[in-house]
């Protein structure tokens, strides 16, 4: 039997893939205004009347500027609107004896800036705030008998708008239609815990070049000269635990 499934954030990047894809059946994708996470109350009702299995948590501020420039924003969406929701399903498995499964996405971000290839048994240390957040939330998360911690970071394809890209910055980022695809696939594979969710080590530059035939390489120190926040050289994931599930 299927779980009945609420998507949370289904209108950003990540959430409307999901939802466009149409592989997650019992799906439900309530607006930010019929079902906000800061508010408590209509979620646990929510989480009830529609008898949910599992959340898939993608509600989150991730634009890593504005998180810095509004910090108290950032917050109250990606840690109080987490714990709202972790509170919420611990309160129903006690009053009701019904485990609700919390898929919970994450970043990259959480680990340090330094040498990459991070492993899940890593040590955290965030260099931005939207990475602190995260961190925040996955300690919240951990609090739950049934949970998904997905350590990743995604970009859409048809929405590469700048002109440079440097050839010495490295992620493990996926497509977000791939992320989907993973995500699928662990909540059939039932996986508990924390996993990186990634592709092989790659410049930005050479990434982005495959969708965008004109963009220009540039070095990292453009890149950095240019934002007014903290970015990692190397944020590559070891992804050897998500291969042995898949």
């Amino acid at each position: 039997m299927n779980p009945k499934i609420l998507l949370l954030g289904g209108s950003g990047t990540l959430g409307s893939k999901i939802v466009k894809s149409k592989i997650f059946s019992n799906l439900k994708n309530p607006s930010k205004k019929k079902l906000d996470i800061l508010n408590k109350k209509n979620l646990e009702k929510y989480l009830i009347k529609h008898e949910i299995d599992l959340v898939i948590h993608c509600a989150a501020l991730a634009r890593i500027k504005e998180c810095e420039t509004n910090k108290d924003k950032a917050k109250r969406i990606n840690i109080t609107g987490t714990k709202n929701l972790v509170l919420s399903i611990l309160k129903i498995k006690k009053r009701y004896n019904r485990k609700i499964k919390l898929v919970f996405i994450s970043t990259d971000a959480v680990y340090s800036d330094k040498k990459g290839n991070f492993k899940e048994t890593d040590k955290l240390a965030p260099y931005n705030f939207y990475g602190f957040t995260k961190m925040k939330g996955e300690k919240l998360v951990k609090t739950l008998d049934e949970y998904m911690i997905l350590r990743t970071r995604f970009f859409d394809k048809n929405k590469i708008s700048f002109k440079y890209s440097a050839r010495n910055i490295y992620t493990s980022a996926l497509e977000v239609n791939k992320l989907v695809k993973y995500i699928h696939i662990l909540i059939k594979k039932k996986f508990k815990g924390i996993v990186n969710v990634g592709g092989t080590k790659i410049s930005d530059y050479k990434k982005y070049k495959k969708f965008k035939k004109d963009l220009k390489s540039c070095d990292k120190s453009k890149i950095f000269n240019e934002l007014n926040f903290k970015i990692a050289t190397d944020a590559s994931l070891n992804i050897n635990k998500l291969k042995k599930i898949l």
